[in-house]
C-alpha cells in the first residue's frame, strides 16, 4: 500500500509551484529590498530565508524606520490573528492528538493494517496547509483510503449519520486530548505576539481572532498563552465553529469585519499558511505572513510582507504596509 504522503500527493490539488516574490521590509532602509532589486524566491530554503530576515534586521539598525511621539494610526482600525500557527506554534500538537484519538479508538483504514492509523508528519504538513479543520481533514482521508474500522463501528460506517457519528467521536476525543497538551504548560506563544496585542489595544485598535479550529480548544489556548485578560478584552473572537465554510473560504474574516463594524480594506490579518492567506484575500484584507518550519516554504506572493515572527513588527510598521496596500489597490 502507498504511504499516505504519497497518496496525499497524488489526490489533493497540488500546492501551486512557489512563485518568485518579494520579501516587503518592514523598514525603510537605502540596502533593503527595492522596486528594483531582484526577487528572492519562496522555493529558498527555511535557512536561507531565516539568514535573510537577520541580514535585514541587522541592516535596521542603522538605518531604522521610526514613528515619533506625535504619529498615529491613520489607517489600521482591525488588527486579526489567526490562532494556530501565529500565536502558538501548535502542528505538531494537532497531529500528536489526532494520532492518540486513532489509538485509543483502534482506527483501521484496512483489514491488513497491522496498527491503528498515524500520520506521520510529512504527510500531516501537506494534508493541514491544504484542508482546514479536523473533520473536513478525517472526512477527506476516509473518503480516499476507506471508511476505517475501530471501537465506535465494528464494520465500517456506510450511512452519512454513522459516518457524522464517527467524526464527532473521533473529533471531540482529539480536542480533549488537545486540551490536555496545553494544560501540560509546555506550550507558550510565539514571539511578539502579546507585545503587538497589547500596542493595538493601546493604540484603539479593534482586536479580534479568527481559527478554523474546535471553539472550546481555542478558547483553552487564548485563555492559557495570552491570559484571561487579553482573551475578554477581545473585541471579536471566531472559530470553526461559528461560520458554515473553513478557511481559505472567506467567511470568517467577512463575519468578524461585519461584528467588528469596521471596512475589509481597514482590517490587517496575521497569518501562518497559505489557506489562511486565501481566506483573507477572498474578505478584501491585508495579510502578513508570520510562518513556521511547516509553511516556510508556501508560496505566499499575495502577502504585504513576510516574517519568521512577530518579534521586530510594531504596529506602526502594519500600519504603514497597510497605507501602502491601500494606495497600491
Amino acid at each position: 500500500m502507498a504511504s499516505s504522503s504519497v497518496i496525499l500527493s497524488q489526490l489533493l490539488p497540488s500546492i501551486p509551484s512557489p512563485k518568485p516574490h518579494r520579501f516587503k521590509s518592514i523598514f525603510l532602509a537605502d540596502s533593503f529590498p527595492t522596486s528594483s532589486s531582484p526577487f528572492i524566491s519562496s522555493s529558498k530554503s527555511l535557512s536561507q530565508i531565516q539568514r535573510f530576515c537577520s541580514v535585514t534586521t541587522k541592516l535596521s539598525s542603522t538605518k531604522p524606520f521610526t514613528v515619533s511621539a506625535s504619529s498615529t494610526i491613520t489607517t489600521l482600525q482591525a488588527l486579526i490573528f489567526d490562532c494556530d500557527g501565529v500565536i502558538l506554534e501548535s502542528e505538531h500538537l494537532h497531529r500528536q492528538a489526532y494520532n492518540d484519538a486513532f489509538a485509543h479508538f483502534n482506527v483501521r483504514c484496512s483489514a491488513s493494517d497491522t496498527e491503528p492509523l498515524n500520520w506521520d508528519s510529512d504527510f500531516y504538513d501537506v494534508l493541514q496547509n491544504q484542508i482546514g479543520g479536523g473533520k473536513p481533514k478525517m472526512r477527506w482521508y476516509f473518503k480516499e483510503n476507506g471508511w476505517p474500522t475501530s471501537s465506535i463501528f465494528e464494520s465500517a460506517p456506510e450511512s452519512d449519520s454513522d459516518r457524522a457519528k464517527l467524526l464527532d467521536t473521533l473529533q471531540d476525543w482529539k480536542t480533549e486530548r488537545y486540551k490536555e497538551i496545553i494544560k501540560s504548560g509546555t506550550v507558550e506563544p510565539r514571539p511578539g505576539v502579546l507585545r503587538l496585542m497589547d500596542e493595538a489595544k493601546a493604540a484603539g485598535i479593534k482586536l479580534a481572532v479568527c481559527s478554523a479550529a474546535t471553539k472550546s480548544s481555542v478558547i483553552l489556548c487564548l485563555e492559557s498563552l495570552i491570559g484571561n485578560d487579553r482573551f475578554k478584552g477581545l473585541d471579536c473572537f471566531l472559530a470553526g465553529d461559528d461560520v458554515k465554510e473553513k478557511k481559505p473560504d472567506p467567511s470568517i474574516y467577512i463575519t468578524a469585519a461585519k461584528k467588528l463594524g469596521v471596512s475589509e480594506k481597514s482590517c490587517m490579518v496575521v497569518e501562518d499558511s497559505v489557506i489562511g492567506l486565501q481566506a483573507a484575500k477572498g474578505a478584501g484584507m491585508s495579510c502578513v505572513i508570520s510562518y513556521t518550519s511547516s509553511t516556510s516554504n508556501q508560496d505566499f506572493t499575495d502577502a504585504i510582507a513576510i516574517y519568521p515572527d512577530l518579534s521586530n513588527v510594531s504596529l506602526a510598521n502594519l500600519d504603514l504596509l497597510l497605507q501602502n496596500a491601500v494606495v497600491a489597490k
